[in-house]
């Protein structure tokens, strides 16, 4: 490919209202790279997701027990097997301020609400919420406009901005992750046919439309840009657009199966659109998005929520009947906690294809997930104690922007976990001094 072949990293393939962000292309970089046969081509973007499970795990399946390279994965971390040299497990962090403080009750709001924040939300039950600025969302400010979306938060359960949910803390705490402002949570998208909608469609309603008219899938409408791109495109980013196209044509599929009617179900019975029934379908297709919008840069920035702090669902399809909030009250009941290990390590599965995913995906001689920071963890320890200091937490890889994964690291009791956050922010180009109750840079990270 010559010098006047190179892309802009904005690029996108456009027709009859579709917007088609680009992945990452050895195109893209800089001529004076390309020319000199760099194995790197340019700087990939970096990105941040959070992925939260609610109720806490049980940590004494959870926590490794040695320190450092040499640790071994624990029963609930056993999925991650093959992808052990690419997570860091970070033991000691705490939200403080998710603690009582004089409010009485409320752990799971409160759990949730300064997850990301940091800070000690307002209780109430009416409008006037306070919570603080999530660090997804600080960074969405700084760097947002690099990408077509500032960020993009998903979960699988519908959220609540009003009404009481925990103990007369307002609903939107425990059911929103993600907070613009002291006062304005964001909240969250659980159907994956909007999702994609909002990351393909220029103009969402109308693109949408026409393809549900005509059974049309996205690429046939930025059919002809893609020929005329391709035309420029050396064989490697020509084999590495193929296979993007190729998840996206899987996604669409996933979607549209979602909402197929089933034959049990009466003609006049109203169903839903887009929701997958199945829980573990619906989390992976919200995952799955999730690569696709990396992957294509359309954000760099995500939340994942499997389901609102508190959730009582039941998980019957791995033996676990019982309401997840419920059996979370464990009174070290050895049944309830082997079922609720089975919810953690069914959690962590789904972690582990979402990390697969993206480190399958090449960016020069680095991968997605190399250029990635992603935190997974929840807000409380242990569910029946409902603590907010050792947290279970995960930081998943990094390995191209000064991480060292493949670790347990262990920290002083009651480390901040927005030092965390503000080691994460520095290196995605975002200084802050201060972000809710941290007190520094986490170190260690580097190794």
């Amino acid at each position: 490919m010559n010098n006047a072949s190179r892309l802009s990293r904005r690029t996108v393939l456009r027709g009859l209202g579709t917007a088609m962000a680009l992945p990452w292309l050895e195109a893209m970089a800089p001529a004076t790279v390309r020319a000199a046969g760099a194995a790197v081509a340019g700087a990939p973007p970096k990105r941040l997701a959070f992925l939260y499970v609610p109720n806490g795990v049980r940590m004494e399946a959870w926590t490794p027990k040695f320190i450092g390279n040499d640790y071994e994965l624990p029963p609930i971390l056993s999925p991650l097997a093959s992808l052990r040299n690419d997570v860091t497990v970070l033991t000691g962090l705490a939200q403080d301020n998710a603690h009582a403080k004089g409010d009485g009750g409320g752990d799971h709001a409160r759990s949730l609400a300064s997850f990301l924040t940091g800070t000690h939300p307002f209780k109430t039950d009416g409008a006037n919420l306070k919570a603080g600025v999530s660090v997804d969302q600080l960074a969405a400010q700084k760097i947002g406009q690099t990408t077509r979306f500032a960020s993009l938060e998903m979960g699988c359960d519908r959220g609540a901005q009003s009404g009481a949910c925990d103990t007369g803390y307002s609903c939107a705490y425990s059911s929103n992750i993600s907070w613009r402002s002291e006062s304005t949570p964001v909240a969250k998208e659980i159907n994956p046919r909007l999702v994609f909608e909002r990351l393909f469609a220029s103009d969402a309603g109308g693109a949408a439309g026409r393809r549900n008219r005509y059974r049309a899938s996205i690429l046939d409408f930025v059919a002809e840009d893609a020929r005329q791109l391709q035309t420029r495109l050396g064989s490697g980013d020509r084999r590495k657009l193929d296979e993007y196209f190729t998840g996206v044509r899987e996604i669409e599929r996933r979607i549209a199966g979602a909402a197929l009617p089933t034959p049990d179900v009466p003609d006049d019975f109203t169903r839903p659109t887009g929701v997958p029934k199945d829980y573990a379908e619906h989390i992976s297709l919200m995952l799955d998005l999730m690569v696709l919008a990396f992957q294509g840069d359309v954000t760099r920035i995500s939340t994942f929520m499997y389901a609102n702090e508190g959730s009582n669902r039941s998980y019957p399809f791995i033996g676990v009947p019982e309401g997840h909030h419920d059996i979370s009250h464990h009174g070290r009941d050895p049944v309830k906690n082997a079922k609720i290990q089975a919810i953690n390590t069914f959690h962590v599965a789904q972690l582990a294809r979402f990390l697969s995913k993206l480190k399958a995906i090449p960016e020069g001689d680095s991968t997605v997930l190399d250029n990635s920071m992603i935190v997974y963890g929840s807000g409380i320890g242990d569910g029946d104690r409902h603590n907010h200091n050792d947290l279970p937490v995960l930081l998943a890889g990094g390995s191209n922007l000064s991480i060292q994964p493949g670790r347990h690291l262990v920290y002083p009791k009651d480390t901040p976990m927005n030092n965390l956050y503000l080691s994460m922010l520095r290196r995605v180009g975002v200084e802050a001094d201060r972000l809710g109750d941290s007190t520094g840079h986490l170190s260690g990270l580097e190794g």
